[in-house]
């Protein structure tokens, strides 16, 4: 005797769950965008005003631009992280439902927006 045969989902139930899938497709890219704003602009500010420094003196500031950099970019990668961690928890909502969900293209950019921050982080870090 075999296991209890799963019906295939009705087209309009798929076509659903397909714009459900995309839609968390779309989250993530806009929280990949986000994050990919928040450590460019992190970066460019240290690296501004890294040159800017080289000029003249460092006046007393509260919080300079590296500091200011590692902020940004150190922000924009933990987003990133926690939109990874939502994208995955529904995506493993929709694989209880229907198991063959595709990979989503879209966690593999989170990732290499990922490599890019934490590169971008250890530049600011170890670059005085």
């Amino acid at each position: 005797m075999t296991g209890p045969t799963k019906e295939p989902l009705n087209i309009s139930t798929k076509l659903a769950f397909d714009r459900t899938r995309l839609a968390h497709d779309r989250t993530l890219m806009a929280w990949v965008r986000t994050a990919t704003s928040l450590i460019s602009f992190g970066f460019a500010v240290y690296k501004f005003f890294q040159l800017d420094l080289r000029k003249g003196e460092r006046p007393d500031q509260f919080i300079g631009p590296r500091g200011f950099g590692l902020i940004m970019i150190s922000i924009g990668l933990l987003g990133l992280l926690m939109a990874v961690i939502q994208h995955r928890r529904e995506r493993n909502q929709l694989r209880a439902v229907d198991p063959d969900v595709p990979r989503s293209l879209a966690a593999l950019l989170a990732g290499l927006v990922a490599i890019l921050g934490i590169l971008a982080l250890i530049a600011v870090l170890f670059h005085h």
